[in-house]
C-alpha cells in the first residue's frame, strides 16, 4: 500500500505545463493607449470655433435682360453668346450695357476655373468700371437632381 500511496502522491505533484500566451495584459495596455489617443487627438487639432450668423437675404429679382460674363474652363470669356477677347472685355461690356456702369454684371464660371483666374476676371470688370458684380451658381435643389 505504501507503494501505491507513494505513486499517488507523486502523481498529484505533476502539473500540466501551460503553453498559452496570456494576452490580457496586452489588451489592457492597448485599451489604455486607445483612450489616451482618443483624448489627445482633439486637443492636437487647431480649430477656431466660429458661430456663423444665419442669412435672411432673399434672392434678388433678375433683370429683364441680364448681362452674363461667362468664364470657360480654357479661360475664354463670353458675353451672352459671343466670345470676347480679354483685352476687349471693357468695350464689349460697354456695348452690352449701353455704357451704364451701374448695371449689375452676372459672372458665370465653370467649376474647373481656379479661384485666382476668377479673381483676375473680376479685377478686369472692376478696372472697366463695373462694380456691381453677382456670381451665378446652381440652386442647391437643382444641383442635387
Amino acid at each position: 500500500m505504501g507503494s501505491r500511496l507513494g505513486s499517488r502522491i507523486g502523481a498529484g505533484d505533476d502539473l500540466e505545463v501551460n503553453h498559452e500566451i496570456n494576452v490580457t495584459p496586452f489588451i489592457d495596455v492597448m485599451l489604455v493607449l486607445l483612450i489616451i489617443f482618443m483624448v489627445a487627438a482633439p486637443l492636437a487639432t487647431v480649430d477656431m470655433g466660429v458661430d456663423l450668423p444665419a442669412s435672411t437675404a432673399e434672392p434678388q429679382p433678375r433683370p429683364d435682360k441680364p448681362v452674363f460674363v461667362t468664364v470657360k474652363p480654357d479661360m475664354t470669356l463670353g458675353i451672352g453668346e459671343d466670345v470676347v477677347p480679354r483685352e476687349g472685355l471693357g468695350e464689349a461690356l460697354g456695348t452690352a450695357t449701353r455704357n451704364n456702369k451701374d448695371e449689375r454684371i452676372f459672372v458665370r464660371a465653370d467649376k474647373a476655373v481656379s479661384y485666382g483666374d476668377l479673381m483676375e476676371v473680376m479685377n478686369m470688370l472692376r478696372n472697366a468700371g463695373y462694380l456691381k458684380i453677382a456670381l451665378v451658381g446652381l440652386d442647391g435643389r437643382a444641383a442635387l437632381q
